[in-house]
């Protein structure tokens, strides 16, 4: 592999060989056809069509215009169940940087902290806090329009893509006051009880998402996706004028750790840090024989 070739983006170079051994070569040429694909879009759509730069320019918008602080992954579907995880590095590694490419401070924010969750473990976690908790979360849901398993003509998947179209619905209506109210009282609410009750079943709405909608899960669309989100992060890049190429940031950790690592085997006791850290590694030293 080139040494100029990041990690993060390293399976489409000869890393991605370990990944053909195990899917199989012809998997691995249509992962790398659908990025291929999206590098296509990328580099001719028209801007106003173009999905990356839509993307970006999305949330760049909530970033520096709206204050949000996080990016949520939320696929509705168990094969990505690790599509979150693996933009955690993709995103953060590449825009998580108060430098320029000039070398000068940022005096605005950059990249966002991008979390998120298979949407059916989502919703009975985190999505109160996204329906009704005070940040403003972004979000993109991502869902497939076939099952991988149609089990019981597709009723699985079915059910599946009721709850993506209700979350989404739901983040952009919201329910008003009189729409719960309406509620609570077929319900046989009334007085007190529906009025103590009431402001708890009112959702804002407006909250910010995308819904990105694909045939169906192959190896040709995730690297379609992989890629996306990839131009996506350096467009966001451009547009923050800092170099979504290098990780600076894990260099420090990596150096201290070296100087750390011979102390943790010496049986002398450690002052030579700050009073925190010489604490906590004689702590340490002291209770792990």
């Amino acid at each position: 592999c080139l040494s100029w070739v990041g990690g993060r983006y390293s399976l489409w170079s000869a890393i991605g060989l370990s990944i053909a051994l195990h899917i199989g070569f012809e998997n691995f040429e249509q992962l790398l056809s659908g990025a291929h694909w999206m590098d296509n879009h990328f580099r001719s759509a028209p801007l106003e069509r173009n999905v990356p730069v839509l993307l970006a320019l999305l949330g760049v918008w909530y970033i520096n215009l709206w204050g949000a602080e996080t990016q949520a992954l939320l696929p509705y579907d168990q094969y990505l169940h690790r599509f979150a995880a693996y933009f955690q590095q993709g995103d953060m590694e590449s825009n998580g940087k108060y430098i320029t490419a000039d070398g000068s401070r940022v005096d605005y924010h950059t990249g966002p902290i991008v979390w998120g969750e298979p949407g059916t473990n989502g919703q009975h976690a985190f999505y109160q806090l996204i329906h009704q908790g005070t940040r403003m979360i972004p979000a993109d849901f991502l869902i497939p329009a076939q099952s991988q398993h149609p089990i019981r003509d597709n009723l699985h998947h079915k059910i599946l893509m009721a709850n993506f179209l209700a979350q989404t619905e739901a983040l952009m209506k919201g329910k008003t006051p009189e729409e719960a109210q309406g509620e609570l009282e077929a319900a046989g609410l009334k007085g007190d009880r529906l009025h103590k009750l009431l402001p708890h079943k009112v959702f804002q709405g407006n909250k910010p998402s995308n819904s990105i909608v694909f045939k169906k899960l192959s190896p040709f669309t995730l690297g379609a996706l992989i890629a996306m989100y990839e131009h996506k992060i350096f467009v966001q890049g451009v547009v923050w004028n800092i170099n979504s190429y290098d990780q600076w940031g894990v260099e420090l950790g990596k150096q201290l750790a070296k100087r750390i690592e011979p102390e943790l085997k010496d049986a002398s006791e450690v002052g030579s840090h700050d009073s925190s850290t010489n604490g906590l590694i004689n702590f340490l030293k002291k209770n792990f024989a």
